[in-house]
């Protein structure tokens, strides 16, 4: 954010991201793995349409709209953070496959270390010029994504198979807290002045990014959606596919976009993109339970 409040934001930041990871670790267990090692065609449907698909809509999206540069890097700084939190809420709800969901995040958790780095970079050469004066230094970046997910998700799972009883007490507290830390973060970013942490968007920028935010997030359900249909993983699965694609780990885009490229307008996607993805992943999931039972889609299984 603004130079003046960087160590805040920085602070503030980070926290709820670790705080968020270590949740998602408390959520791992070897039940799921197995069953996704068993049967691993919806897991890797869903990476590809998660770590490449959806780069590649936002690429293409945002290189033919008229909006400025940093917006479309941020859009692709969006796209390159998956595994939002709430698509395991979404998930459950909808009675998805919540082994493929939790073991999507798993693993593009540690992919993300290397893929954020190289993904932004493009987009700032692309959208920017060789001449910005941003820039995504790989190993700062790297490290710095690794001491807030990686590590605290690597906690939770430690938390979880050590103590067992304790990580399912303490689960529910930790998704709570995940709720109101990320809520708080964002408020700040979204409507405080510059001079206080915030990012300064006006509700003329919101209206020019959300046309482009809606088309991104209705194109990754879509795809996703139909990874799973062209794979014939069932509909359970195709659904999770679509929800895990859809849902984008904004945190992680604020902390990439905000704390290690310091740019404002770069972090204004991802909190137009939070206004409403988590409102269209519920009304995508009353869809599809309202005609899982068509001749098109087969039954809910």
């Amino acid at each position: 954010m603004s130079a003046m409040n960087l160590t805040y934001m920085d602070f503030l930041v980070s926290g709820v991201l670790a705080t968020i990871m270590f949740g998602i670790g408390l959520s791992i267990n070897l039940d799921d793995l197995r069953k996704i090692y068993h049967s691993p065609k919806p897991f890797f449907l869903g990476l590809f349409a998660q770590m490449i698909l959806l780069p590649l809509i936002a690429f293409f999206i945002t290189y033919f709209t008229n909006l400025p540069p940093a917006i479309k890097v941020g859009f692709i700084i969006l796209a390159a953070c998956p595994g939002g939190t709430t698509s395991g809420f979404v998930t459950v709800l909808f009675r998805g496959n919540v082994a493929l969901a939790v073991t999507l995040t798993t693993i593009n958790s540690i992919l993300t270390l290397l893929t954020i780095p190289l993904l932004v970079n493009i987009a700032l050469a692309v959208y920017m010029g060789r001449h910005s004066s941003f820039e995504l230094p790989f190993l700062e970046s790297f490290l710095q994504i690794f001491f807030v997910t990686l590590l605290p998700a690597a906690a939770g799972v430690f938390v979880r198979f050590r103590w067992w009883a304790l990580a399912e007490k303490i689960q529910k507290p930790v998704r709570t807290a995940m709720i109101i830390f990320f809520a708080g973060v964002y408020a700040i970013i979204a409507f405080a002045d510059e001079s206080k942490g915030g990012s300064g968007i006006s509700l003329a920028e919101v209206r020019s990014i959300i046309p482009y935010a809606l088309f991104i997030n209705l194109a990754a359900f879509g795809s996703g959606f139909l990874m799973g249909f062209i794979g014939r993983t069932g509909i359970r699965s195709g659904f999770t596919i679509g929800v895990e694609v859809a849902l984008q780990n904004t945190t992680l885009a604020l902390l990439v976009a905000g704390t290690l490229i310091q740019s404002n307008d770069m972090v204004k996607p991802a909190l137009v993109y939070a206004l409403f993805s988590f409102w269209t992943a519920l009304f995508f999931g009353l869809i599809v339970k309202k005609y899982n039972k068509s001749t098109l889609f087969g039954e809910f299984k």
